[in-house]
């Protein structure tokens, strides 16, 4: 009512701003279905390679499960690099009264119910995963938070602390410089000098951290991504984070928990990667996988 009073004029009223939006520099990494495409980071980074996924692309999405910090991405990196094997010196069994096994390198998701099972699976799925990173040409990485655990007893930086006792770790946030390093290492390797690599921060709140801390972290990531793309020009950077915070800056947009952006903002936020990344030439292609995609998710329904 306060606006129509205000602004009467029907054409000035339908040139109001509603949302602040978020310009996309031109792309200069991008993706194409001709890509190996490999996807790693935080559960923004599943949702999104979901998508690539169902729309066909070749993509190989966390092999290690859900991953949140730079540390535990660029780790994983290396074993992808290396390719050798998990150990049984390496597993851990969960806490909490759990008796599944799993390893400070993996998210909870590979957990078994015993060593063998998990190494079994972790294993084979770090020998897949490790073909498809030599042989992939373009590397996403979504940040999650620069906080992380050390787990006191190996002085390592985990991956999950896996629902074991708070008292075997400690907390400490990477800063930017930390945080820069460990990427232009991820770039500078061997294997990464034939791929193209595109950053972003996960739009997901982090408020076991606080409302403070989960800006100071993303402040952290913003920085030190920042710092790759404009020293690094095979490298990108998709504003996933600012598409959440400005565009989309309401509580609609969020999941029950006020933590996870909905399904609704992770389609948004996907079409709006899918504008930015793929050129021109190939979004008929990607219009024709969507459309398959959901005739093959369709169920008729019995009479």
């Amino acid at each position: 009512m306060i606006i129509f009073a205000e602004y009467s004029n029907k054409e000035t009223l339908l040139m109001l701003k509603l949302q602040t939006p978020v310009a996309d520099s031109a792309c200069r990494a991008g993706i194409s279905y001709n890509d190996k495409i490999m996807m790693l980071g935080s559960c923004f980074a599943d949702n999104i390679g979901q998508y690539l996924v169902n729309y066909g692309f070749d993509v190989c999405v966390n092999p290690f499960g859900t991953l949140y910090n730079p540390e535990s991405i660029s780790r994983s990196i290396d074993r992808m690099i290396s390719g050798i094997p998990f150990t049984e010196e390496e597993c851990i069994q969960m806490g909490s009264g759990s008796e599944l096994f799993c390893s400070f390198s993996h998210h909870t998701s590979f957990a078994r119910k015993t060593m063998a099972e998990f190494l079994s699976n972790a294993n084979n799925a770090l020998a897949n995963a490790s073909e498809f990173y030599h042989n992939c040409n373009k590397v996403i990485i979504t940040l999650g938070t620069a906080w992380c655990f050390r787990n006191i007893a190996s002085w390592q930086i985990v991956s999950n602390c896996l629902k074991r006792n708070a008292k075997e770790f400690i907390r400490e946030r990477l800063s930017a410089d930390d945080t820069a390093s460990l990427l232009q290492k991820i770039i500078s390797s061997e294997a990464g000098a034939d791929k193209q690599f595109i950053f972003t921060v996960s739009p997901i709140r982090h408020l076991a951290d606080g409302a403070h801390g989960n800006q100071i972290s993303k402040s952290t990531l913003l920085l030190a991504v920042d710092n790759i793309v404009e020293s690094n020009p095979e490298t990108d950077y998709f504003p996933s984070y600012e598409i959440m915070t400005d565009e989309l800056r309401d509580y609609r947009f969020y999941a029950e928990d006020m933590v996870h952006p909905s399904s609704q903002a992770v389609r948004y936020i996907a079409d709006r990667f899918f504008d930015w990344a793929l050129p021109s030439t190939e979004q008929k292609t990607l219009e024709d996988n969507i459309r398959h995609h959901r005739q093959s998710q369709h169920r008729q329904m019995s009479v």
